[in-house]
């Protein structure tokens, strides 16, 4: 196995234990901050792995690139709007992913230009790379998690604005649909479409945080 795949595999390592919980926290947090206290009482606020992390998820996770950890239950009636409350709980968890992965993408453009020219080009590239692996491992996660096919957040998200009639009708299928999606999953099918948004995520962080390099080789 090359180097690059090993650094691949340990950055989805740190996903699963670091990454995962706090996008379990994010769903938590929010419930909460929107009235719902259900994930806090059964110990789910929490970045703590043990708390959240879902075998077969994990497993996805570490050898596609795509996973999931245990969902933060919730309950829509502690909302004083149910579907929206619903709606912005859910999309927390994704954007908790694209937060991360701004973070890194920030912290790129720092150590990049100081370590340039002070260490070895082979340590400055595995470096970069793992910074490269974990900015797109979590803009991955989160195209991931807002394909609006149940179990996953976007169509928690998109309940918001669809009808009651329709949401019915998903809960009633939801099994078949389940596990024809995660048929699809095994095929990789998603691969390429969650491929293709998540190019353009990264290049559109890369071109905001573009200054902070400029900034400091300048200083």
């Amino acid at each position: 196995m090359s180097t690059d795949k090993i650094l691949e595999y340990g950055v989805r390592l740190l996903i699963i234990f670091m990454i995962l919980p706090l996008h379990e926290f994010a769903h938590a947090w929010s419930a909460k901050k929107l009235g719902d206290n259900t994930a806090a009482y059964q110990g789910r606020m929490t970045i703590n792995p043990i708390a959240h992390i879902d075998p077969i998820g994990a497993i996805c996770l570490l050898f596609t690139g795509f996973g999931w950890a245990r969902p933060v239950p919730i309950n829509p009636l502690n909302f004083k709007n149910q579907r929206a409350g619903v709606s912005i709980t859910a999309a927390a968890g994704p954007i908790s992913n694209l937060l991360a992965a701004l973070v890194g993408m920030v912290l790129m453009k720092i150590v990049a230009p100081l370590a340039y020219g002070h260490i070895s080009f082979e340590v400055y590239y595995y470096i970069i790379l793992i910074f490269q692996y974990f900015i797109y491992i979590n803009i991955g996660l989160a195209v991931f998690n807002l394909i609006p096919i149940p179990p996953l957040d976007g169509s928690k998200v998109v309940s918001y604005f669809t009808s009651y009639e329709f949401d019915r009708k998903v809960q009633q299928y939801q099994m078949y649909i389940m596990i024809g999606f995660f048929v699809l999953l095994m095929t990789g099918v998603f691969s390429a479409p969650i491929s293709f948004v998540s190019g353009y995520l990264y290049d559109g962080m890369d071109v905001i945080t573009n200054w902070i390099s400029a900034l400091i080789i300048k200083i």
